[in-house]
């Protein structure tokens, strides 16, 4: 669907905006089926709609809410769940799910593709009722090779992007995560990364257009909605001010081969020297060139167990262009010519998927994740200046304790055209300056009796976060949007105010936090998408 189309379902949605204006919230938080049921009939005026609602007593209600949790710390008993969750098939039927869930009182969780590090797509800790718009079937991929261009609906994962793209062009591609499984929708307004970030920048750096419904029911794009939004949902996290239904993103041109190696290297002293000297190399390398670091535990059932350093790279272009780049800028990495492997560009977006060498490409239209799901909780940092030998071993004993079995370490470089872009370009603003960012992951698993479980390896990355303190960010200590952290900062009580938001939003945004309230308060006045984390308006109602 081009803006034309947009613009006309625009005009004849227009009469709801008497209704939306003319209807607060309703009193009673009692939400029913059929009442809800009809409210979608009746306003979109689509009798099949109904066939795309789901509450606890179908039987189908289950498996569509638990298909795309991603952390099983938000998928238990206990956890809070949905009263309704609706699966609308077209952009049309999504204004309908946001007047009806006015009209009852009930607030909206928007999900993906569901990997929300902290679930705040599909559950809640305020305790009112709310439903999940489930994006999922809002899928729909179309490429346009000549313009370097595609529109990408919001519910279609990045695996589906890289592989449509593929099929169209074999000298194109885009700017995203590693995970195929992840959701554009949330991906793309948090900022997105991957191994095209220092060539190429974010996902968002790479976005020329949207379709959103807001919080009074239009259906906008880029030129209706106005450039102080367009700002915003583009790394200020998009389900604070609308439902995103579709971007459309700008390719980037990648050539037909590109090489790719990992080299693993034990953290001895010799193997910590190496991540030592990677702090100040890979930031400064050619843009064609990304090594980011994966720290983990090998053989961790031994009594001695080792801490290895994965140097896990992408390079846009042949080996043989490749190998006198580290020998001369890193030759203590000892690279050669039988790690390397060339490969296309989309078979290289499967290589860091994790999926072996000569996996179909199709594959990455799954939705279903290659790994187990686990427990998990995440924590983020920016690093400016190079952590000292001493610093790095003592990160590396953290993962000698028994929580720090299955624990990971991904230290990602900047540079390159991060160091480039203006850091109030959009809002996410983590640009020149930063060295590398690092993601701490902690994995385990367990059950609903085992909470002791959860409670001690949360306190594992919290005592490591806590120990990075002095190596990382400082006034703010800097985190990103995408890797949610609850622990910076939230409010229990179903309106996030300014002076509390401040705590996460100048962690997350910087400078930028401020306009995205000014943003919040024009679009969204009565704070009707929110969630623990979201961008407040000034005065909420």
């Amino acid at each position: 669907m081009q803006t034309s189309s947009a613009t006309s379902i625009f005009l004849s949605l227009s009469s709801l905006l008497l209704l939306f204006s003319s209807n607060s919230r309703a009193e009673s938080p009692d939400i029913t089926h059929e009442h809800f049921r009809r409210c979608l009939i009746r306003i979109s005026q689509n009798s099949a709609f109904s066939d795309d609602v789901y509450t606890p007593d179908n039987p189908s209600f289950l498996p569509i809410l638990q298909f795309s949790i991603h952390n099983r710390r938000f998928n238990t008993t206990h956890t809070p769940r949905p009263r309704i969750i609706v699966t609308p098939r077209q952009e049309s039927e999504v204004p309908a799910v946001v007047y009806c869930a006015k009209e009852h009182g009930v607030q909206v969780r928007v999900r993906g593709g569901g990997h929300d590090y902290e679930g705040l797509s599909y559950t809640t800790d305020y305790g009112n009722p709310f439903l999940v718009l489930d994006l999922a079937n809002l899928r729909n991929i179309t490429v346009d090779a000549e313009a370097k261009t595609a529109w990408v609906g919001a519910g279609s994962t990045i695996g589906q992007v890289y592989y449509s793209v593929s099929e169209k062009s074999k000298t194109l591609g885009f700017p995203a995560g590693v995970c195929p499984t992840v959701g554009v929708g949330g991906h793309f307004s948090g900022g997105g990364y991957g191994v095209l970030l220092r060539k190429y920048g974010l996902s968002a750096d790479n976005i020329i257009d949207a379709r959103l419904v807001d919080a009074n029911g239009r259906i906008l794009d880029r030129k209706t909605m106005g450039k102080d939004l367009f700002w915003a949902i583009r790394g200020g996290a998009g389900n604070s001010f609308a439902v995103i239904l579709a971007w459309k993103i700008r390719l980037v041109d990648v050539p037909e081969t590109v090489t790719v190696f990992t080299i693993k290297k034990n953290l001895d002293d010799i193997g910590t020297r190496l991540v030592h000297k990677w702090q100040s190399i890979a930031p400064k390398l050619n843009k064609d060139l990304f090594i980011r670091v994966l720290i983990n535990r090998v053989n961790s059932t031994a009594e001695n167990p080792t801490i290895q350093a994965a140097f896990n790279s992408l390079y846009l272009g042949r080996a043989n262009k490749l190998l006198p780049i580290l020998q001369k800028r890193f030759p203590e990495l000892g690279l050669t010519k039988e790690d390397c492997r060339e490969m296309s560009w989309v078979e290289s977006c499967l290589y860091f998927a994790g999926f072996p060498i000569g996996t179909p490409t199709n594959v990455l239209q799954r939705r279903v994740q290659l790994s187990r799901v686990q427990y998990f909780k995440a924590k983020s940092d920016y690093v400016k200046t190079p952590i000292p030998m001493e610093g790095l071993e003592g990160i590396w004993e953290f993962f000698f304790k028994d929580e720090g079995a299955s624990a990971e370490l991904i230290l990602n470089p900047y540079g390159g055209r991060m160091r480039e872009i203006s850091e109030s370009s959009i809002p996410f603003p983590h640009r020149d300056g930063n060295l590398y960012k690092i993601q701490y992951l902690a994995y385990w698993n367990t059950d609903d009796s085992k909470a002791s479980v959860t409670e001690r390896h949360i306190s594992w990355m919290r005592k490591l976060y806590a120990y990075t303190t002095a190596f990382v960010s400082k006034h703010p200590r800097e985190a990103y949007v995408n890797y949610r952290d609850l622990d910076i900062g939230i409010n229990n009580e179903g309106n996030t105010s300014f002076a509390q938001a401040r705590k996460w939003g100048i962690k997350y945004y910087k400078n930028n936090f401020d306009r995205l309230v000014t943003v919040k308060t024009k679009v969204d006045p009565t704070n009707f998408f929110r969630n623990e984390q979201s961008i407040p308006p000034l005065t909420p109602s």
